[in-house]
């Protein structure tokens, strides 16, 4: 039987011939020139002030909560249907992680409830673009104007996507990208900090650096460099950022094929999801997808179990998602409990993710819808 992996890494365009070039120059370590094509062309694509790659997108929120100076007893905001990053890389630094619950259409921190969780002590509003889908970036925009809290983007899952033809990412103070292994461009474990406000791109640059200006050193700014903040050595190797620049370099590419694969899937379940009362992906007609992964919302949970069970069997991964931060045993020790955060419990036990991967092939796929189709719901 041929299995069908939930999401797989492919070679696109010249990922060999940059990782031989890199090797070549007997110089991976971090900093160097591939790291710097990778950021260059992202600051040009989304028209940012300034990019930074990292070795993941926990540490590029790691790098945001530094530059916010969180400490012991600040507070951030976070949907709880997230993945534990969004709220680990500020507990790092003693802060408490306020819940928000999301929408129960675009599963998106609900910003009608963000208001209602906002005190003196919140430092940072953190959503969540899931799926791909842009959050109420107007609303949210509008409250961390009212309330003065800058807004952190974990857009893990946004790259390339758009809120109102503005790509997701450019709308907070700061904000986070991922490059793992299942994100639609990657180089297996990588990420990057956007940062939207120029007056914090010095800071960044020394924090990545181990707390260092080396950064400035490098550009003949000073005439040596020094230990000035607190900060750790979040560069990636540059046999990372080859791999990295291809992917980047066939973006357009990448972006088509994955746009084909979640429409057939979107096209092809919706006679099946209307009549079975599953719930397909809502995109908002001002948002621009970014393709990232294509979810079912099944009746029960049990019904999603039976159905991951049921394409398990002919060979197709499929799993659920997220189990919501504010009911897992950390959650509750910050005074997280059920009911808090209803809609993201409900969904949680619901969703059941798909295959979607860049050569992913029209027969599999052809496979996979046509197994989706045969399954029946206990409605």
């Amino acid at each position: 039987m041929n299995y069908i992996p939930l999401s797989r890494c492919c070679i696109v365009g010249k990922e060999k011939e940059y990782l031989f070039k890199a090797l070549s120059t007997g110089n991976i370590q971090g900093g160097g020139e591939f790291t710097s094509k990778c950021e260059k062309l992202l600051e040009k694509e989304l028209d940012v002030c300034r990019v930074l790659l990292t070795n993941s997108c926990t540490s590029a929120l790691e790098i945001s909560a530094l530059i916010l100076n969180i400490v012991p007893y600040d507070e951030v905001i976070v949907p709880s249907f997230t993945f534990v990053s969004t709220a680990n890389a500020y507990m790092l630094f003693g802060a408490k992680p306020v819940f928000c619950d999301i929408r129960s259409d675009t599963l998106n921190l609900d910003e009608n409830k963000l208001g209602k969780l906002i005190t003196n002590r919140v430092k940072a509003i953190i959503p969540v673009h899931y799926a791909g889908i842009g959050c109420e970036m107007d609303e949210i925009s509008n409250l961390s104007n009212i309330h003065n809290i800058p807004i952190v983007e974990d857009n893990a899952h946004g790259l390339f996507g758009k809120y109102k033809n503005q790509y997701l990412g450019t709308f907070g103070k700061l904000s986070a990208i991922s490059f793992d292994g299942q994100k639609n461009i990657t180089c297996g474990e990588g990420g990057a900090i956007i940062i939207n406000d120029e007056n914090y791109i010095e800071f960044a640059e020394v924090i990545r650096d181990k707390g260092t200006n080396r950064a400035a050193f490098l550009r003949n700014e000073i005439k040596k460099y020094s230990w000035i903040y607190r900060g750790s050595n979040y560069y990636p190797s540059e046999l990372q950022s080859s791999y990295l620049l291809a992917q980047l370099e066939m973006k357009d590419e990448i972006q088509k094929k994955r746009s084909t694969i979640w429409n057939n899937y979107h096209n092809d379940l919706k006679e099946w999801a209307d009549e079975n009362q599953i719930i397909l992906p809502h995109v908002p007609d001002y948002c621009d997808n970014s393709y990232h992964l294509y979810y079912l919302i099944m009746p029960s949970k049990k019904d999603r179990d039976d159905l991951i069970r049921h394409l398990k069997k002919y060979g197709v991964s499929a799993t659920f998602h997220y189990i919501p931060l504010h009911i897992t045993p950390v959650g509750k020790k910050f005074g997280g409990k059920k009911g808090d955060c209803p809609v993201s419990e409900n969904i949680s036990n619901r969703l059941v993710r798909v295959p979607l991967f860049y050569d992913l092939n029209p027969s599999d796929l052809m496979h996979i819808i046509n197994i989706i189709k045969e399954f029946k719901p206990n409605i």
